[in-house]
């Protein structure tokens, strides 16, 4: 299939095919009902050598066709469709020929293409029908009952061939996420690290490039003054690091607590791990930052122009803010002269954060982890948020699609790119972060529209409502619905064509009503998934209806005869009540098994003892009746236990992810007491002496040692697992942005691998993905891939929906069922 051409399992079925319907085209065996195609004499009647010749030819093209059904299953349709005219002009055994030919073409189109296109073939081959009939001659009743028949045929094919395809993405969902179970721990255990070192960067790194840039400066330019004002403010921040660096440890153990409790508990382990990273990990301070922080951290740096015309705003948009501040001061001390002004303001909606600087000479541009604007624009875009860095004239911005900086604090070029035009970083905070995020007027970099794009698509009700909509045709629905049209069509059209019995539809009012009454028996079954109880009970009713009219005499067909062709109908809702409901539902086939007994016992054909024989009857219907219940018990305590199984084999990986998480954040807070808190507290010794070389030294050591503790173990490149927590290293990796919206928790394998699946199209761009969780599924959003021919396969197999808007920007619907 990779390179186009065949293979030998394409070409066995269409050639058993053609040996045996040739064969039977030759025969001239056909049932009578369908001897009406061709009038014996025609040219194309059923034993003459042009229509033995036409069939032949017909079935050979339409075999021919087959063999490209799974690589071009859409021109073997047609090539199929086109070729059984012919043969089923011809009559005879032809007729059956083309049938076979045309569904299994439709069955392969179902199979390979989305559920619309395969609906539009099956809209084909009820036109078919019907216009050959009309064709050959046939009346107006034969060819709305050929119709009625061809679309039931069409309807289970399609039906048959959505299952296939939902059922072969399931197993293809659980083979994947099987496969990535492996990788669970280490992602969990990345991602604590990446919280760590988060904390880490903000608070001792910050403390200790402070004295590194104060004392180098001071031994440079040999100032008594200075160096004693850097030797007190050493010994004052080295003291604030060495106690920061106590706080990490404390908070760690007992972070490390709460995870070997979730280790315990096992159970929505992993979605306990990001939630506590969305609420910036066990770290995070006990007491809500606020505005005046960010005035103390300012008021540090001396001669800053500073301006805040943000008067409030909430807790967790304010430590970011803090963060962002913090950082950019550090690395305009780190990389240039300084930074020269800071902003804080309300802009659309947003808290808008701009510290620049003018560039200058850089005071210890070797001094970086690399880690902090890349740890700043993953906390901003937690919140929905947009960040960027770059000169000021806007010509670099943060995250390319590789997911690197092009220029940045480990690269050695930083600070040469900033002499002359200075740098500028900026992060615009949403004011409420549950809230989609809004376009603010100056908003430059690509990165921002698409995450804007992302979360309004993400959040919007009325397309959600659409695409829940267009999903239910898909889905268990959809097999209702064929069910539906499967009966009424079955029942109308095998009536409509002729027959040894009376015609019903000869008088317009009995027509009518025995349409009606089909309908009646027939739509119920709609409800099979949602109101199974319901719906036996309006079919049942509509047999007693039926039964009150042969009594009166009236001119259709007998209740018995309709039961016997229909009873089918009940029975496929006897199987959904037995499957779908959990209560007492035993009576259920016990009473259909009665009034199916009263409408055979009505039948002319029962003499005697009418009260005897309805108990047989009754009986004898009981046995189906009870089997069909059964079986859907049966089915309902498999689909149980499979669900236990996978609740207890998500508990043992989300097990083993709090295990990784407690044994990496062990080893970090390990290191901390080891190294860097260390070399801190020889920093406050040394200060305390007044050197300055041993503060000097012991500064850079404690910050090696922090970076050798930071690089240790770092992601190895492997495939993310394909899960919906996966998403966001995918995104990290790919230079895009990814958000959670809503309450997150467990989803069936399939859909979290289908949504994983979904995310990596949207991001074969670099744009910006929003997760949301919704009640019955989930929403992934982002921008369109150029082609989204993989992205809409991807989307129909899940049964979900796909909306792309006018300006590109995508939104999945997910339903939150099971593929297998």
């Amino acid at each position: 299939m990779g390179d186009g051409r065949p293979e030998w399992r394409d070409v066995l079925l269409p050639g058993i095919l053609a040996v045996a319907l040739m064969a039977l085209t030759v025969s001239h065996r056909l049932p009578a009902a369908l001897t009406w195609v061709a009038e014996p004499g025609s040219p194309l009647a059923a034993d003459s050598p042009l229509a033995t010749t036409y069939a032949m030819l017909g079935s050979g093209a339409a075999c021919v066709a087959l063999v490209f059904r799974r690589i071009a299953p859409v021109w073997a349709f047609g090539g199929t469709l086109a070729a059984a005219v012919p043969s089923i002009s011809a009559g005879g055994g032809g007729v059956l020929s083309g049938v076979v030919t045309v569904m299994v073409a439709l069955y392969a189109l179902s199979l390979h293409r989305t559920a619309g296109v395969a609906a539009v073939g099956a809209c084909a081959v009820t036109l078919a029908g019907a216009a050959l009939t009309l064709a050959a001659g046939a009346g107006a009743k034969i060819v709305a009952g050929v119709a009625f028949q061809a679309a039931a045929m069409a309807a289970v094919v399609w039906v048959m061939g959505r299952s296939r395809r939902r059922s072969r993405a399931g197993r293809s969902a659980g083979s994947a996420y099987h496969a990535g179970s492996a990788s669970v721990p280490r992602l969990a255990a990345g991602a604590e690290r990446r919280r760590l070192i988060a904390e880490l960067h903000d608070v001792a790194a910050h403390r200790l490039t402070g004295i590194v840039v104060s004392a180098a400066t001071a031994t440079r330019l040999t100032d008594p003054e200075l160096a004693a004002a850097a030797t007190r403010h050493a010994a004052e921040a080295g003291r604030q690091a060495v106690t920061e660096l106590d706080r990490l440890a404390e908070a760690g153990r007992r972070a490390v607590t709460e995870l070997d409790r979730l280790a315990e508990a096992g159970r929505r382990a992993v979605t306990e791990l990001d939630r506590l990273a969305e609420a910036g990990g066990p770290m995070a301070a006990v007491e809500p930052m606020t505005m005046q922080d960010i005035d103390v951290l300012v008021a540090e740096h001396i001669g800053l122009d500073y301006r805040r015309t943000a008067i409030s705003a909430p807790p967790e948009v304010i430590s970011i803010a803090y963060r962002v501040v913090r950082e950019a001061l550090t690395n305009a001390t780190r990389y240039a002269a300084g930074a020269s002004r800071v902003r804080l303001d309300i802009l659309a909606g947003h808290l808008v954060v701009t510290v620049t600087d003018e560039g200058g000479d850089a005071a210890a541009s070797d001094l970086g982890t690399g880690n902090g604007l890349a740890g700043l624009r993953s906390a901003v875009h937690s919140v929905g948020g947009t960040f960027s860095a770059g000169p000021k004239d806007g010509t670099l911005s943060a995250g390319p699609k590789d997911g690197t900086f092009s220029a940045g604090p480990r690269d050695g070029t930083f600070s040469e790119g900033l002499k002359d035009g200075g740098w500028e970083v900026r992060a615009d905070l949403p004011l409420d972060p549950s809230a989609p995020t809004r376009r603010v007027s100056h908003a430059r970099p690509r990165l921002r529209r698409r995450m804007k794009a992302a979360t309004d698509a993400a959040t919007d009700e009325p397309g959600m409502a659409r695409a829940r909509r267009m999903a239910d045709w898909r889905g268990s629905r959809a097999l209702d619905g064929a069910l539906v049209v499967l009966a009424i069509a079955l029942t109308l059209g095998a009536n409509l064509l002729p027959g040894d019995d009376l015609d019903p539809f000869a008088t317009p009012l009995p027509g009518l009503l025995l349409a009606l009454l089909f309908a009646l028996h027939a739509l119920p079954l709609g409800w099979r998934t949602n109101a199974s109880r319901r719906g036996l009970a309006v079919t049942l009713v509509s047999v007693l209806v039926w039964l009150c009219l042969d009594l009166a005499g009236w001119a259709g067909p007998p209740v018995s005869d309709m039961f016997l062709w229909c009873c089918w109908m009940e029975l496929a809702l006897l199987y959904a009540i037995g499957a779908r409901t959990q209560s007492r539902d035993w009576p259920a086939p016990i009473v259909m098994a009665g009034v199916g007994g009263l409408a055979l016992v009505s039948g002319d054909g029962i003499t005697g003892d009418r009260p005897a024989a309805w108990l047989v009857l009754t009986a004898m219907l009981a046995v189906p009746a009870v089997a069909a219940w059964g079986l859907g018990r049966f089915v309902a305590a498999r689909r149980r236990r499979r669900r236990t199984a996978v609740a207890r084999e998500r508990d043992l990986l989300e097990r083993a992810a709090a295990v990784a998480a407690a044994a990496e954040r062990r080893r970090i807070v390990g290191g901390l007491r080891r190294t860097a808190r260390r070399h801190a507290q020889r920093v406050v010794d040394g200060a305390e002496a007044g050197r300055l070389d041993v503060v000097l030294a012991e500064a850079r050591a404690g910050l090696a040692a922090l970076r050798e503790l930071m690089e240790q173990e770092r992601d190895d490149g492997d495939e993310p697992p394909h899960t919906v927590s996966g998403i966001a290293v995918l995104t990290a990796r790919r230079g895009g942005a990814a958000r959670y919206v809503g309450l997150r928790r467990p989803l069936p394998p399939a859909v979290e691998v289908t949504a994983y699946q979904v995310a990596r199209e949207l991001l074969a761009e670099g744009a910006a993905v929003a997760v949301t969780f919704l009640d019955g599924g989930v929403t992934v959003s982002g921008q369109s891939p150029t082609s989204g021919g993989r992205l809409r396969a991807l989307v129909d197999a899940a049964d979900g929906t796909l909306i792309v808007a006018d300006d590109g920007s995508a939104q999945v619907w997910l339903p939150e069922v099971s593929l297998t």
